[in-house]
């Protein structure tokens, strides 16, 4: 991996990220741990070993980015710290809960209360505004509409999309779908949230300007993001950016 410097505006971002490098590494608690996570997948005699007696711990507010090359298994672990598959042994606990010891039920509720998810692609719902795609996590929740609009709308305010609360998706631009997917994300305050390059399909301009809110929304509420990205300049903000080699991830450090 380079360790070469973008320049002059990527280089002031870069050092105004590293001198608030989070409290949270200092002080804050444990929002999601691993403990010896491994990930087999088997092909007929073949066994490929994904994830190696992982392990792992982030913190609340704390900001980590983890890259590698493709194949490494990057998806593979954001899918078990969320809890949507099941590791071949460990543990991944989140907010005190053992992920792997939960039913569908339970991990249904933990995803909706404890963990935000912003993908690549979107995946808002497209027959809903962008207003109802925000609202949804909440709802499904068991909250009232009319005790979460003023917050829904004000998350899509501040994200830049006041004047488009009540289009669809397909009417919104790249840029502004991934913005909804972040109000969304952020809207219950998790405690951690993953994403799976979150501006992979966007142009270098509007990346930039998704991340520069998407980093300031997150220290705001304190929230823990886990980033898998490509993205070099996004990782170089993170308070921790860690490489997956060889089913172990291996912190980096930047010069």
């Amino acid at each position: 991996m380079s360790n070469s410097r973008p320049v002059d505006t990527m280089e002031a971002s870069v050092m105004a990220a590293s001198d608030q490098k989070s409290v949270a590494l200092k002080t804050g608690k444990p929002v999601l741990e691993c403990k010896d996570l491994a990930m087999v997948y088997s092909n007929g005699p073949e066994h490929i070993q994904v994830l190696d007696k992982l392990n792992f711990q982030a913190l609340q507010g704390e900001r980590i980015a983890i890259v590698g090359s493709s194949g490494s298994g990057k998806t593979t672990l954001l899918h078990l710290l969320g809890g949507l598959d099941k590791p071949s042994s460990g543990q991944v606990i989140i907010d005190g809960h053992n992920l792997v010891e939960m039913n569908d039920a339970q991990l249904g509720k933990l995803r909706n209360q404890s963990l935000g998810f912003v993908y690549q692609l979107h995946h808002l719902l497209p027959e809903f505004t962008a207003l109802e795609n925000v609202l949804m996590p909440l709802l499904i929740r068991g909250v009232k509409r009319k005790d979460i609009m003023p917050k829904a709308m004000g998350l899509l305010e501040r994200v830049g999309l006041g004047p488009r609360v009540e289009h669809k998706p397909a009417e919104l631009s790249g840029g502004e779908r991934q913005r909804v997917a972040i109000a969304r994300a952020l809207v219950g305050e998790p405690a951690c949230v993953l994403l799976d390059e979150p501006t992979g399909n966007l142009d270098p301009n509007t990346a930039e300007s998704v991340n520069q809110l998407m980093l300031e929304i997150g220290r705001e509420q304190n929230t823990c993001f886990i980033t898998v990205t490509h993205d070099m300049s996004l990782a170089q903000r993170m308070d921790r950016v860690f490489c997956l080699q060889q089913g172990q991830l291996v912190e980096q450090e930047f010069v």
